[in-house]
């Protein structure tokens, strides 16, 4: 089966060279370099002329393919290209937060080959300008000689060394240097010997080579020696393994699609084993063992029949923890909000950290108390701790209260207006907000308007915040018109450019998995906001009106120039869009409520009550039912039909026009959308107030120092509750906790009369209505 795949495979690269070149001569080379690859891969039997060892059997396997090793491994040896643009990506923002001042930085090509990887880095940095010295190092004469050939014919000073990687050692190719670079400042010296820092690698890659090596563990301890604290590890290589091997691991940036079946397991591990390539897990391993994971990727090639590949891009550990404590305590301090520590220096900084906190260990964050765990086991941090920005903060992702989620998000925006909140609370730059982050809206248009001093954002479901998080880098990386293009319009084609050479550096380890995953969102003909639990409510309306031969109306609709031209249009179009059928068949449903629009069975029974004019606080078990539909369709005919007649969609009201367009316009859009947002968002300290926290509201307001926060904005999350349990007054006195004297608490609710303001009042609250729904009253919008 293996063999027809791959035969197959160069059947269809055959046919696509000839299809696309038209070019005869072309034709036979391709055609004589895959024969060649095949006869060495699968029938030339191995030669032990060159004699035994590591050298000998690579000889063996690449002597008679090397001219022809690039031509055939470009489909073979996916995600190279990908990894390199990852760490330029980084290289670049480390280049302009200073950490190569004195020098420019030093790149060694591990098992570099042919030296495709060193070509292939000048299509996202100008190689020869940026690096201050190139070391290629393989084991393979033959595929040296290539590369030598290759960087003469570029003109490049590239060093290609064929030796063995255990050995080398940077010091011994670098005697007169131009510059020294100093050691960075709280970074001691790793070496064994008293080798100057000068003699240490900023960036140290590996493509497709650490499967080939027989004696991996003594190659990436000498990695550890040869990286300098600040450098940087790329790695792309084959491998299986089952996401049960990995449970129990905080440290790993993610597991998306890191599970390999058992099938293919199996499989790939044969096949590979044929040619020497060894593709268990442990390689993999040792690597994100003796490394701090920046970030981790999990890929199948496709054409070749599913091969599991990993991207992997990390940092020194101990670079690390030569500030450990430092970071642990300025993290642990802003997510509890608790006056920072100032921690004891030296290298024995583990021992103060673990008896006697100087603050009660229950108002620990879960960040600090998972670091100490992986600390004092003598393992990397989570991956959350060696990312460039600090603002999300660690969770075990593996927790079922996170999967439950099943890789996605329910809101792409925010319904919930912002403008009604900063009339309401009068938020300003003395403020500590705890809001729930939803489509991330909101807070940037806090961050926007009164520039909180710290705004804790809190959702259980990870994928809002991977949402949040990909808003937040855009901001930090691009220009206004990508910006707008992806949050305004809906689209970009170049977004998987943009992310992994732009975004990458500013996102989390599992943000960016999930974008890679969801890249489609934004490249695909229809818009983003069509996608996620929101996005179904969306597409219905498009496809509706399309239906009813409403599209023209309703574009006229969000075109008026006046809410009297908006009102007239409205009462046409009306009886199709709140008809009765229609609701009865579909808007009422439950399944319509929870998966589009996003209205739990909860918090339905809160709408059916008010209707019936029921008591509110039962338990589960005494739930109505709306047999009629009445109650949901006044509901739905209160909310829309003053948002018609009193917001002009075209002008204020971007909620709705995003609902029925799937996008938002230059007119019409929220503030941080705007030129003076992109202005304010994109400044270096920009979100330096913001933190990130995917968990239970309870879990997070418990761990606050009392009396801390000013606002607390919790939108209508506590008409999840039920009334039958304790939940609703665990989270109040929560919140009661962690806010100072005067805090004021920002609810809304599907209800008018919701059974939890008492909750509120037997907890030492003041409550008061600002606003309500009714005939003819817009509320929020």
């Amino acid at each position: 089966m293996g063999l027809l795949l791959v035969f197959g495979g160069v059947l269809l690269t055959v046919y696509a060279a000839l299809y696309s070149q038209k070019n005869i001569r072309l034709f036979h080379h391709r055609l004589l370099s895959f024969c060649t690859f095949f006869y060495s891969t699968f029938l030339k039997p191995h030669s032990k002329d060159e004699g035994s060892g590591q050298q000998a059997a690579l000889e063996s396997f690449y002597k008679v393919q090397a001219n022809v090793y690039d031509a055939t491994r470009k489909r073979l040896l996916c995600g190279r290209e990908d990894m390199l643009a990852l760490a330029a990506a980084q290289l670049k923002f480390q280049a302009q937060q200073g950490l190569f001042e004195h020098s420019k930085p030093i790149w060694v090509d591990i098992g570099g080959g042919t030296g495709y990887n060193v070509e292939a880095m000048h299509a996202f940095l100008d190689v020869p300008e940026f690096f201050s010295a190139i070391f290629l190092v393989d084991l393979s004469p033959s595929l040296c000689d290539v590369a030598r050939k290759r960087f003469k014919r570029l003109g490049w000073n590239v060093k290609i060394l064929c030796e063995d990687a255990r050995s080398f050692r940077l010091e011994d190719h670098l005697e007169k240097l131009d510059h020294v670079r100093p050691t960075a400042s709280g970074f001691p010296d790793y070496a064994t010997a008293n080798i100057s820092s000068a003699y240490k690698a900023d960036l140290i890659t590996m493509s497709y080579s650490l499967s080939m090596i027989p004696d991996y563990y003594n190659v990436v301890d000498s990695m550890v020696r040869l990286l300098a604290p600040t450098g940087l590890i790329g790695a792309v290589d084959f491998y299986v393994q089952s996401i049960v091997e990995t449970t129990g691991r905080n440290y790993l940036g993610g597991s998306f699609n890191r599970h390999v079946n058992w099938l293919s397991r199996v499989f790939w591990r044969a096949w590979f084993d044929c040619d020497r390539v060894s593709l268990e897990g442990a390689r993999r391993d040792y690597l994100e063992y003796r490394f701090g994971t920046k970030k981790i990727l999990d890929q199948r090639n496709y054409l070749l029949g599913g091969i599991p590949y990993y991207i992997f891009l990390g940092c020194h550990c101990q670079g690390l923890f030569a500030r450990s404590q430092d970071l642990l305590e300025t993290i642990d301090a802003s997510c509890t909000e608790s006056p920072q520590i100032i921690p004891a220096k030296g290298h024995d900084f583990l021992l103060p950290l673990l008896p006697q906190p100087a603050i009660p260990i229950e108002i620990r964050s879960k960040a600090y108390e998972s670091a100490i765990i992986n600390l004092s086991s003598n393992l990397p941090l989570p991956s959350t701790f060696y990312q460039n920005h600090q603002a999300r903060i660690y969770y075990d992702e593996q927790l079922k209260k996170h999967t439950q989620f099943n890789h996605d998000y329910l809101y792409s925006f925010t319904w919930e207006d912002p403008r009604v909140d900063q009339r309401i609370l009068q938020i300003n730059d003395n403020d500590t907000i705890l809001c729930l982050t939803s489509g991330g809206d909101n807070l940037l248009e806090y961050l926007v308007t009164a520039n909180p001093k710290r705004i804790h954002a809190v959702d259980l479901n990870p994928n809002q915040n991977h949402l949040l998080e990909l808003k937040v880098a855009a901001f930090q990386a691009l220009p206004y018109a990508d910006v707008w293009r992806m949050f305004g319009e809906g689209r970009h084609p170049d977004f998987r450019k943009l992310l992994t050479e732009k975004l990458s550096p500013h996102m989390s380890s599992q943000a960016f998995q999930f974008w890679v995953k969801h890249t489609g969102r934004f490249t695909s003909s229809t818009s983003f906001y069509d996608y996620g639990g929101s996005g179904h409510a969306i597409k219905l309306v498009r496809r509706l009106s399309w239906f009813f031969g409403l599209r023209r109306q309703i574009q006229t609709l969000c075109n008026s120039k006046t809410r009297n031209e908006q009102r007239e249009i409205w009462s046409k179009i009306r009886p199709m869009i709140l008809s009765r059928t229609l609701h009865w068949a579909l808007v009422g449903t439950e399944w319509f409520l929870w998966k589009a629009a996003g209205v739990p069975p909860s918090q339905r029974q809160l709408i059916l009550r008010d209707a019936l004019d029921m008591p509110q606080d039962v338990s589960k078990q005494e739930w109505v039912s709306d047999t009629t539909g009445e109650a949901m369709w006044d509901y739905i005919v209160n909310t829309l039909d003053p948002v018609a007649q009193n917001t002009l969609l075209s002008d204020e009201n971007y909620h709705y026009l995003l609902t029925l367009t799937g996008c938002y316009t230059r007119r019409c859009h929220p503030l941080y959308l705007s030129p003076k947002g992109h202005t304010k968002l994109s400044q270096p300290q920009a979100f330096s107030g913001l933190r990130i926290h995917t968990d239970e509201l309870n879990e997070i307001t418990q761990r606050f120092k009392p009396a801390t926060l000013t606002i607390a904005i919790i939108m209508d999350s506590m008409d999840w509750f039920d009334p039958a349990t304790t939940a609703a007054s665990t989270q109040v006195r929560a919140l009661n906790r962690a806010l100072k004297l005067k805090g004021r608490v920002l609810l809304r609710s599907a209800g008018l009369k919701p059974w939890y303001v008492v909750v509120f009042e037997k907890n030492g609250f003041a409550t008061k209505r600002v606003a309500a729904r009714g005939p003819g009253m817009c509320v929020d919008r």
